[in-house]
């Protein structure tokens, strides 16, 4: 899965010269917690969040009244306060690229660009959702998580004992396990009993971390 299939494509952007206040009730209103900050051109020149419009403040106001403080507010603008250094993601960048990207930066959002025009936005919402996809959260079925020896053909061993008992497989993920030699492997199962399925994968896995049945939707 690709940057590009799962941004948002309806991107609210702010220009530089608007006033943070006007920003912050653009953000409130859309419900929404960063812009990406665009010229009057297209030209995306940075990304301002929340907490940027909100720690904005000008310099040696403590002898300044409230009337002034508030008036010397008014004139800070989105520029001011927005992050230049972007990095920034394509449309055919993998997901979990992405994600590791925004994992090891400490940030929430990668603006998608094509030849420097902004097409869309990545944010850690969208990753949240793709997750809740991936281990059929919102799927009823039963939700079996087994330790998994990793060697060749265990997980088809695995996949193989669900389907002879004429389970259908919702979705499947596989994690780090305890130790190198095992793997962690989720897996959402529909058209089977939680004892049917205990009782085919037990020869088969190192052991049974958790079943239950789900009934989401």
């Amino acid at each position: 899965m690709l940057v590009g299939e799962r941004m948002t494509r309806r991107v609210i952007t702010v220009r530089p010269e608007m006033p943070i206040q006007e920003a912050l009730a653009l953000m409130h209103k859309e419900k929404i917690r960063r812009f990406p900050v665009v010229e009057s051109g297209g030209r995306l020149v940075g990304i301002v969040s929340e907490k940027d419009l909100l720690n904005a403040s000008p310099s040696d106001v403590t002898s300044l009244s409230v009337w002034e403080l508030n008036y010397l507010i008014s004139k800070i603008t989105v520029e001011r306060v927005m992050t230049r250094n972007l990095i920034t993601a394509t449309e055919d960048l993998p997901l979990e690229d992405a994600a590791r990207i925004m994992a090891d930066n400490k940030i929430g959002a990668l603006p998608v660009i094509r030849e420097s025009e902004l097409i869309g936005i990545i944010t850690e919402t969208d990753l949240f959702k793709i997750f809740l996809e991936l281990l059929g959260a919102r799927e009823p079925g039963v939700r079996l998580e087994v330790l998994l020896s990793d060697v060749p053909g265990k997980l088809l061993e695995l996949v193989g004992a669900i389907r002879d008992l004429g389970g259908n497989i919702i979705a499947l993920g596989t994690f780090l396990g305890e130790s190198t030699e095992n793997r962690l492997v989720t897996v959402k199962v529909d058209g089977v009993s939680l004892d049917d399925l205990k009782k085919a994968v037990e020869p088969i896995v190192e052991r049974i971390v958790d079943i239950r049945e789900t009934k989401y939707a």
